[in-house]
């Protein structure tokens, strides 16, 4: 039977005697044990580069945080033990990379919201494709599994075959050159972190994390007083977002089209098996998102190649102006910061009733809707004049049409009664 990958089911070995460790233990236990199975090469991608191309092998990178228990539940045992995964495993040079420090941005652009994502390349840089797909902050069900990590690595083993054939072809999958080179450049990190971890002292705190890199770009743009651009705000958009459910037991199958969305005007049906978009081979759900977040935010047209029962078809995937604000930006972790710039530590939530403040931030910056005086319970009827149902386009809207400093009227119903409220928005 096969088993999704999900933390809440990926429960495979001591898990709650991982979790009583201290955070410090768990790093390095986490090292000692990889490093005494002696099958990754732990969190040294130089090495992981000169074996591949002593082996003529491609390369498996597998980046997950630690100390993150979800993580932990979701590689381990269960990727290394499961009976289609470890054959195709042993066909990569795999290295685990365990936190962002010193990582080379110009190869590894990503999800930084995501906390596992992997990474399949050629000796020289070439990507072959990613695997890993987040929609909701602890769920992974319906993004990503076993079964689909097997077709991703498998699909990427097929692609290292034909190599430099396909050469052309693969040149998407690098993206532009990064603002900086690596995460500790970033200026609200740099000087706060080096380009390795501290294992002689606190490993934990000396880790940079993936959504930090998201955290920093962000901040640069805040700093700057400029709108949040698209491409930031919204990285990664979700297929679904347009309309498209992609199985994740599959590399990029169509297993739904949302009707009177951008998937289903451009034609996609169920059961389509995606194999190039925008010229590029797919091997995953984190592949199309990857072609996603390279187009510009005011739509676009992709070329799309289906297998549609067997037979090659042809298709162009119209994008609409402003397609990107359709996907959800409210379960991941960087979203933490837009709370602060735009509703001064609110967190909100979807009501029947409209957007609803679940939680009222008490400390630094995030108590500035505290001090302004806002309530747990408080209904958003307007902010800065207009009225939102998502949480994502309220603070779209806060980051990209107001700066710091700007005092935002908010109008909150509290016991049946308006109150006039002004937030200011912060750095």
């Amino acid at each position: 039977m096969i088993r999704t990958l999900c933390i809440t089911l990926a429960i495979l070995f001591s898990a709650s005697a991982l979790m009583a460790q201290p955070r410090e233990d768990k790093v390095r236990n986490d090292k000692k044990k990889v490093e005494a199975d002696g099958f990754w090469i732990y969190n040294d991608l130089p090495k992981a580069f000169a074996e591949a191309k002593r082996t003529g092998k491609p390369i498996l990178a597998n980046l997950r945080c630690i100390p993150c228990d979800e993580c932990v539940k979701l590689d381990d045992d269960l990727v290394n033990q499961d009976p289609a995964v470890r054959p195709l495993l042993e066909k990569f040079v795999c290295v685990r990379l365990v936190s962002t420090n010193g990582l080379d941005l110009s190869l590894f652009q990503f999800d930084y919201d995501q906390s596992f994502a992997v990474f399949l390349f050629n000796a020289d840089g070439t990507v072959y494709g990613r695997f890993g797909t987040r929609s909701h902050r602890t769920n992974w069900i319906g993004d990503v599994s076993i079964a689909g990590m097997a077709k991703a690595l498998q699909g990427a083993v097929d692609l290292h075959a034909d190599y430099p054939n396909n050469a052309a072809a693969l040149k998407g999958k690098r993206g532009p050159k990064p603002e900086f080179a690596t995460p500790e450049q970033w200026p609200t990190l740099k000087g706060k972190y080096k380009p390795t971890l501290d294992y002689a002292g606190k490993v934990v705190p000396s880790c940079i994390h993936c959504h930090q890199i998201g955290d920093a770009e962000k901040e640069l743009h805040r700093a700057k007083g400029e709108p949040m651009p698209g491409k930031v705000l919204f990285p990664y958009p979700h297929p679904k977002s347009q309309g498209l459910i992609l199985d994740p037991k599959e590399k990029a199958t169509v297993s739904k089209v949302e009707p009177d969305t951008s998937a289903a005007k451009s034609g996609f049906k169920a059961g389509d098996v995606i194999q190039m978009l925008d010229g590029q081979p797919m091997i995953s759900i984190a592949d199309v998102q990857w072609v996603l977040h390279s187009q510009s935010g005011n739509g676009g047209r992709l070329p799309v190649k289906v297998l549609r029962e067997g037979r090659p078809t042809e298709l162009t995937w119209t994008l609409e102006r402003d397609w990107r604000t359709k996907d959800d930006i409210s379960w991941r972790s960087s979203t933490w910061g837009l709370r602060r710039m735009a509703t001064g530590g609110l967190l909100l939530e979807e009501t029947e009733k409209g957007l609803s403040v679940k939680h009222v931030g008490e400390y630094g910056a995030h108590a500035a809707a505290k001090n302004a005086g806002f309530q747990k319970g408080d209904l958003i009827a307007t902010y800065d004049g207009k009225e939102f149902k998502r949480e994502t386009d309220l603070l779209a809207h806060g980051v990209t049409e107001r700066k710091p400093g700007d005092k935002v009227p908010v109008m909150v119903l509290r016991n049946g009664k308006k109150v006039e409220l002004t937030l200011p928005m912060q750095q």
